[in-house]
């Protein structure tokens, strides 16, 4: 119960939320791009920069940050309950041995499970706040009026119900396989490298990173973007209401986007997903190392991020 309530777990929560939504910040207006290209299906422009000059153009130099305060709430609570619950885990499970790649992945996938559960309707609500007032193409989404992330929480709660809060709970558990697909192709590019030389350059390690995340995003990119037109829920698609979020909807969402517009229906809006992504996660881990290393160096503590 010690290390569930310790210090260090306590740091890196906080340096993981700090880190996030520092990153995220700088690099919103991608963020604004992938969501417009995988929710408004019928909007001409493919990419990232066509699309922000054309959300600039029609609604103010301010609209690619429009929803930053809900996103940014909501990203600080998710990675504050990721780092805690990953931390936590593992400093019982490991228990100061050599921790494992097995070992991390397990408890990665639990501390994703555990987000997901308890953080899905904060993304709900900021997904909805952040197309609100955007200029659509697709005349086949229902606009939205909200006052604010309390307001969002009472009207969807009051018309749609309670659940309507977890919209796209299963395909968002399903991506919580994507750091196991990055980890996985990591591991063998490492492999392959170490066979041609003694040791990997930051050089090497930053390629070989950026590759394998870039193939974990892009294997599971269809499902993220059948987690965003979920999250939004105001598509007219399903006329059957079917429970949203479940295995047979995510299908029939797939099977939809290919037959409108064929497969590479499924990766609209990958490019700035791409871009955020590398960048954004290059930048959180860059805050959050720094910010944990010097933590624990004024608290005088040995244990510095050790993993």
């Amino acid at each position: 119960m010690a290390s569930v309530l310790s210090y260090e777990s306590l740091v890196h929560a906080v340096a993981g939320a700090v880190g996030s939504m520092t990153a995220m910040t700088v690099f919103f207006p991608l963020d604004t791009a992938r969501l417009r290209l995988q929710v408004d299906e019928k909007r001409k422009s493919k990419t990232t920069h066509m699309v922000l000059l054309e959300i600039i153009k029609e609604e103010g130099l301010l609209a690619p940050y429009r929803g930053w305060f809900p996103v940014i709430s909501s990203l600080c609570c998710s990675n504050f309950v990721y780092f805690y619950t990953f931390n936590s885990l593992k400093a019982v499970w490991v228990k100061g041995q050599h921790s494992t790649t097995a070992k991390d992945l397990v408890v990665g996938f639990v501390a994703g499970v555990v987000n997901v559960l308890l953080t899905t309707p904060l993304w709900v609500v900021n997904t909805r706040l952040k197309l609100q007032g955007a200029k659509f193409r697709n005349e086949d989404i229902v606009p939205t009026n909200y006052n604010g992330i309390i307001d969002a929480f009472h009207q969807i709660i009051r018309d749609e119900g309670i659940l309507a809060l977890w919209n796209g709970t299963f395909p968002s558990l399903l991506l919580v396989f994507n750091p196991a697909i990055q980890f996985m192709f990591y591991e063998g590019l490492k492999r392959q490298l170490l066979k041609k030389r003694m040791k990997l350059s930051s050089v090497d390690v930053f390629i070989i990173g950026a590759i394998a995340k870039a193939i974990a995003t892009t294997v599971t990119y269809p499902l993220q973007t059948v987690q965003s037109i979920l999250r939004f829920g105001h598509h007219r698609l399903n006329p059957e209401n079917r429970t949203l979020g479940s295995l047979r909807n995510i299908l029939y969402l797939l099977h939809q986007r290919v037959r409108r517009f064929g497969i590479m229906g499924l990766y609209k809006g990958l490019e700035a997903k791409l871009l955020q992504t590398a960048l954004t996660a290059a930048l959180m881990f860059l805050v959050y190392e720094k910010l944990t290393a010097a933590t624990f160096t004024v608290m005088g503590l040995k244990s510095a991020h050790k993993r």
